[in-house]
């Protein structure tokens, strides 16, 4: 399914294309300075399709601020946050100046290692995230003691828990002992704390967690803390562009 490109407000759209804040975007609106394919509009809430249509300030092209995407081997005890109230370390504490003000697509918890994506693009986290688009995410995971045949069908065929329904899209039970058990998990939503939930759920603590691929996107030789620039050609894989 392909990434759709939808309206959004005018004011809005810059902010999105990361040319200007939805104030400042507000003023040059109302102080007729802003053109759209030509035409000079003054109303904030006018439609556009930031992808596809021409803005011109004062005769001048706004052209769309460099597209990034960086792929980050989250550690476990690091926040999935800008910043922390406990000045606790924050995945942005891991990146350099350049990527700072990128922001998560999604999050993990502190507990939680492996994949996570960042970008500058909002509408591309969007269609990430939204659960129509059916984007899978695949974790290892380790619980305590032995998930039974019933147990592992239970899950498979999904738990209410705090009045949401937790169904992971596939469970693959990879070797099991009294003490612990070790899963493949896929999910296509990001429910809070889901593979947690699910498991408690059903009498097992999860101990290990890692989010090993990302849609088609693996986490592969990398090593905690390592991170890297996506190709346009990874994010056209990903979003069936």
């Amino acid at each position: 399914m392909a990434m759709k490109l939808g309206k959004v407000a005018l004011e809005r759209a810059l902010s999105k294309m990361g040319l200007a804040s939805r104030s400042q975007t507000r003023k040059w609106i109302l102080d007729g300075k802003l053109k759209v394919n030509g035409k000079i509009i003054k109303d904030p809430f006018y439609l556009v399709v930031p992808e596809k249509d021409k803005f011109v300030l004062d005769g001048l092209l706004l052209k769309r601020s460099s597209w990034q995407a960086v792929m980050l081997y989250k550690p476990k005890s690091v926040v999935t946050t800008r910043c922390d109230e406990k000045s606790r370390a924050t995945v942005f504490d891991l990146l350099p100046e350049e990527f700072k003000h990128l922001h998560a697509v999604g999050r993990l918890d502190m507990a939680t290692t492996g994949l996570l994506l960042l970008t500058n693009d909002t509408r591309l986290s969007a269609y990430l995230t939204d659960p129509v688009n059916a984007i899978l995410r695949t974790y290892v995971v380790v619980v305590e003691g032995k998930v039974t045949h019933e147990k592992l069908q239970k899950a498979i065929l999904g738990v209410w828990d705090e009045g949401e329904f937790l169904k992971p899209a596939k469970i693959t039970l990879r070797k099991a002992s009294n003490k612990k058990s070790h899963l493949i998990v896929e999910l296509t939503e990001g429910k809070n704390r889901e593979i947690r939930r699910l498991f408690k759920s059903l009498g097992h603590e999860v101990t290990r967690l890692k989010r090993i691929a990302f849609g088609c996107l693996k986490l592969g030789e990398m090593q905690p803390g390592q991170f890297r620039s996506l190709t346009p050609e990874e994010i056209n894989s990903l979003t069936h562009l």
